[in-house]
């Protein structure tokens, strides 16, 4: 069949085949995604269910705490002790993030935009040859 078609004809075979062929592998892809996305929200899932299970264990543990320290004090001196002391380190905790976040921005791809600038400016030195 292919021996009399014409060069139009085995063009217009050849791109509706590629087109075929990228619609094809665009459903793969999408179905291969899906099924890891499927996979990577059950796994979100169970992170998530552990960290609440951890915060829970971390109230247990801070109250043992409290308790442990009412046995040589008063309860409510007990759990003002162990109160400063967390809200100490959880302000520690937020001093660092501030500035953590602080170096991070802005969020400019700052490298990407020079590595561009210096591409465009040897594109433009390229063209003016």
């Amino acid at each position: 069949m292919t021996d009399n078609a014409s060069t139009g004809e085995l063009v217009s075979k050849l791109s509706q085949e590629v087109a075929d062929l990228v619609r094809d592998e665009l459903r793969l892809a999408q179905v291969e995604v899906s099924g890891k996305a499927k996979k990577a929200g059950i796994g979100v899932g169970l992170l998530g269910a552990a960290g609440i299970v951890a915060l829970y264990g971390v109230a247990v543990l801070v109250a043992t705490v409290i308790l442990a320290l009412a046995l040589v004090l008063d309860a409510w001196l007990a759990a003002l002790i162990v109160g400063v002391v967390l809200m100490v380190v959880a302000g520690v905790a937020a001093v660092l993030g501030k500035n953590r976040v602080a170096e991070a921005a802005p969020p400019v791809p700052s490298e990407a935009i020079e590595s561009v600038k210096q591409d465009v400016a040897a594109v433009k030195g390229g063209a003016h040859r």
